[in-house]
């Protein structure tokens, strides 16, 4: 039997990782939760940062990335486009050759040699060298870091490189704001004769995609959320989709295994009939399921870190104190941003898409549950901009939007307090 298509023609093949909750974790790379099993966490890891899922089969075979990389992609634009490049991957010669400027940044053979170490953040290849010396990309793939991990730019502020952007050590479950996900696709010949498709990929812009897009070919593209502070959750991603009903591995797994297959191209199974959607990149088990057996290890690891704390001096204290009053008080947010992670999708709540104050809801219609979960707000200093669809560029722009629409009545000073207190969670 023939293998059915990875992707419809025209939508699927612009999938691309992104999306609400394949992420995984923040900076530490520790584990300290009782709860967890370090051995899993440990196999997690691994995977998020370096498992395809077999998805070449998408990026190589058919979006024939490895050749628009090897032909095009040189570091300062794979920099520009949001790419990121773990400085520990480096060894210290090619650390040392880059800061004497022995380096040509703008050569797409540099690329690949970042590639061939594993040093470029999501991005798995096969390297070879050619007779003449030139090395070539035979196949490529990504992988969960691609878009859920950034890094901390110590390398590139102390190279000068990039304005200081894009070269440092992993920071996984950050959410890359920086990553432009459909202008990378959109470089595909795939869409040569498509016109239409690779505009509407070059509008998303950096730090947005749309996991959607592969179903109804609709386009509301959502910000790349964070991932870290999920353990205890009993739903996941924006809409709530994701719990044990649905994908016994866990309510994180559930999406994971959604991005995986439908997006990445990963060789595994998806089905929702809530949404309806199927997806068998396996030929009907012909194939073997490189997904299933890998969502414990990876939820385990997506468990394992907490949120980032507030850096030191980023708030004001005093302020925050009566900016927790507020929150607590008159601005009623503690209705539903409730305990430790501040949300009550711990219980398993949801809420009608009448409840967001974001610019654009017509998301949720698209999900299988069409309601929002309330979204954790631990570390919510770090991944401006907010809400779904990134309406409110800072955090004064999200309490002025509820002010408005709940009718709170709440002052100026009132509101730059609980701004303060949002900082410091």
């Amino acid at each position: 039997m023939a293998m059915r298509p990875l992707f419809k023609p025209r939508h699927a093949l612009v999938a691309t990782l992104a999306s609400a909750l394949l992420l995984a974790l923040a900076a530490c790379s520790g584990f300290d939760n009782p709860k967890l099993d370090p051995e899993l966490v440990k196999q997690g890891k691994q995977i998020f940062r370096y498992d395809t899922f077999g998805d070449e089969t998408k990026w190589t075979d058919q979006l024939q990335m490895n050749s628009v990389i090897q032909a095009a992609v040189d570091p300062v634009t794979a920099l520009s486009v949001g790419l990121k490049v773990d400085s520990e991957a480096l060894p210290q010669a090619v650390v040392d050759a880059i800061a004497a400027g022995d380096v040509d940044l703008t050569d797409p053979q540099t690329t690949l040699t970042l590639i061939s170490l594993d040093a470029v953040v999501g991005i798995s290849g096969e390297v070879a060298t050619e007779a003449d010396g030139s090395l070539s990309l035979t196949r490529v793939g990504i992988t969960c870091a691609l878009c859920h991990s950034t890094v901390d730019n110590s390398a590139s502020e102390a190279l000068g490189i990039n304005g200081g952007i894009g070269i440092g050590k992993r920071l996984d479950g950050w959410p890359n704001r920086d990553l432009n996900p459909g202008a990378i696709i959109a470089l595909s010949p795939a869409f040569d004769a498509d016109p239409d498709t690779r505009a509407l990929l070059n509008s998303w812009g950096a730090g947005m995609y749309d996991p959607r897009f592969t179903i109804d070919g609709g386009s509301n593209p959502t910000v790349i959320p964070p991932a870290y502070g999920l353990f205890g959750l009993e739903k996941a991603i924006f809409t709530g989709d994701g719990d044990v009903e649905h994908e016994p591995a866990g309510p994180v797994a559930y999406w994971n295994r959604y991005v995986a297959v439908t997006q990445m191209g990963g060789h595994g199974v998806f089905e929702d009939l809530r949404i309806p959607y199927t997806v068998d990149n396996t030929d009907g088990g012909n194939l073997p399921d490189l997904v299933t057996s890998k969502l414990p290890a990876l939820q385990e690891y997506q468990w394992s870190i907490s949120a980032p704390a507030a850096p030191a001096g980023s708030f004001d204290a005093a302020a925050a104190a009566r900016g927790e009053a507020v929150f607590r008080g008159q601005a009623t947010c503690a209705t539903c941003h409730t305990g430790e992670l501040f949300t009550d999708a711990t219980e398993g709540v949801l809420h009608p898409i009448t409840t967001s104050a974001a610019a654009e809801t017509d998301y949720a219609l698209r999900s299988a549950t069409k309601q929002w979960r309330t979204s954790p707000l631990k570390g919510l200093w770090q991944h401006a901009p907010y809400f779904h669809d990134g309406s409110a560029e800072t955090l004064d722009e999200v309490v002025t939007a509820y002010d408005t629409k709940l009718d709170l009545g709440l002052s100026a000073d009132q509101q730059s307090d609980l701004v303060e207190f949002l900082k410091s969670l």
